[in-house]
This record gives C-alpha cells, sequence and structure tokens, in this order.
C-alpha cells in the first residue's frame, strides 16, 4: 500500500516557475527562429522582424504565466465568495 505525501506550497510554486521558464525558453526561441526565417526570406535581411517575433513569444509566455499564477484571469472565470457559492448551491 502506497500512501501519497501531500505536496507543499513550495514545491507546487516551483513546479509553476519552472513550468514559466521552460514556456519562456521554449515560446522566445520559436519566435527567434521564425523572426530570422522571416527576416532572410521576406525583409532582406532586417533585424525588426527578429526582434518582433522573439517579443511576441515572450509575450505569450508572459501570459500563459501569469494565468498559471492567477487563475481569475482566464477569461470566462468568475470569483466568488463563500457566501456567494452557499447561497447558489441552496438555490439548486
Amino acid at each position: 500500500m502506497s500512501t501519497a505525501k501531500p505536496t507543499s506550497s513550495e514545491d507546487i510554486v516551483g513546479q509553476k516557475y519552472d513550468r514559466c521558464l521552460a514556456d519562456f525558453l521554449v515560446k522566445t526561441g520559436i519566435g527567434f527562429s521564425a523572426g530570422v526565417v522571416a527576416s532572410v526570406i521576406l525583409f532582406r535581411r532586417r533585424t525588426w522582424p527578429i526582434a518582433l517575433s522573439t517579443g511576441f513569444g515572450a509575450g505569450a509566455a508572459y501570459a500563459d504565466c501569469n494565468r498559471s499564477f492567477n487563475p481569475a484571469r482566464i477569461p470566462g472565470t468568475r470569483v466568488i465568495s463563500p457566501t456567494e457559492a452557499a447561497i447558489t448551491a441552496s438555490s439548486k
């Protein structure tokens, strides 16, 4: 019989930070590489497509990380108080 050891809140926050950092590196890298390709193929080796697409990747990673740490920022999510939840539950 295996008993599950409860996960501490520090471990949960550490895992979220690790996921955010990995997501940031991947999305920024993909944005950078897409910018390099666009710069070489479409824009005659200008640097602004690289900076723009890298920024888009970093911004997307930041938004995902923000949603991970603050679920109330997810569109369509509503935070209700415990009394409001009790009223809603009793009316059903």
